[in-house]
């Protein structure tokens, strides 16, 4: 599959059924803790990447197989909102499942109406606030050069305000963000939207830097009580699930786009009842195609 993905756990949707319409790690951000690594294609331009009706007859495939999922996420690999088409998509999708529709962005492009527009016809939007002003901006986000702070918070403000689904915001805390200084700036920008959740996660998987590290519990803790947030890494996961008969294609298939560590891809395993699980570590880890990652003591693996 191009375009679909999954279902995949997601800890905030529970299964998800993921659809790509760009092309992967295609971003108008290249954050520091990203898990695809570093963005290949730098570009604040929308575009139709991808016909629309291409990624709907994926979709028809895939469905008429009857998957079981909680919500359709069109998430791409890089940031979703840069595809022309969303809009429509969305609409299609919808025609399609009878279960909420969600859009994952960093929310850059919420600036401008037509893309408030397009997020306005999905059920559930959940949105990046990494940043406080332009310099923790290019700190956190390394965003493309025309990108604006006040630009990207003001279409924000604007969207949380129109938008009549459920507005579910996301901010990345890592050491360097969660002091209280930066707590109490989150919290200024927090009091003038409108929103139904705020989660507050951690990397947990391998980032696009090294430098980067995660909270520990009683910092996320604060964090927790300062910005009245939910802790995402706290939260539980349905585990991995592929509609791939070989356990080989079926784990290529899932960290193309979603990294698993090693102890996801034993239980992933354990769940379909392999039998030789060592050998398919181990061929893993002989694959020069797929990149391992030892990220607090545990191997991670995703594609290059």
């Amino acid at each position: 599959m191009q375009f679909i993905f999954g279902p995949l756990p997601s800890r905030r949707l529970g299964l998800s059924l993921g659809i790509s319409p760009i092309p992967r790690k295609t971003c108008n951000y290249s954050c520091i803790y990203c898990q695809l690594g570093r963005t290949d294609r730098l570009t604040n331009k929308r575009d139709l990447f991808f016909p629309v009706s291409d990624i709907v007859a994926e979709l028809d495939t895939t469905l008429a197989a009857k998957p079981a999922f909680d919500v359709a996420t069109i998430v791409g690999e890089g940031e979703p909102t840069l595809y022309s088409g969303l809009g429509t998509l969305i609409t299609a999708v919808k025609e399609r499942v009878d279960k909420p529709v969600a859009v994952i962005t960093n929310g850059a492009l919420v600036c401008l109406p037509e893309v408030r527009a397009d997020l306005g016809k999905a059920d559930i939007v959940l949105l990046s606030l990494d940043a406080w002003d332009q310099e923790s901006l290019q700190k956190i986000n390394r965003p493309h050069g025309k990108i604006k702070f006040a630009e990207v918070y003001g279409g924000l403000q604007t969207f949380s305000r129109q938008y009549q689904g459920q507005l579910w915001l996301e901010i990345m805390l890592m050491e360097g963000n969660a002091d209280a200084g930066s707590l109490h700036k989150y919290s200024q920008l927090l009091k003038d939207l409108q929103y139904q959740r705020l989660y507050l996660n951690t990397p947990l998987r391998p980032p696009a830097e090294p430098h980067v590290k995660p909270l520990g519990h009683e910092d996320m803790a604060r964090a927790v009580a300062a910005l009245g947030g939910i802790s995402i890494d706290l939260l539980s996961s349905q585990g991995f699930h592929s509609e791939i008969a070989d356990d080989y294609a079926a784990i290529k298939s899932i960290i193309q786009r979603h990294p698993m560590n090693q102890f996801e891809v034993e239980s992933f395993l354990q769940s379909r009842g392999t039998e030789d699980i060592p050998g398919v570590i181990k061929r893993l880890l002989a694959d020069a195609a797929v990149e391992k990652v030892d990220y607090r003591g545990y191997i991670s693996f995703r594609l290059n």
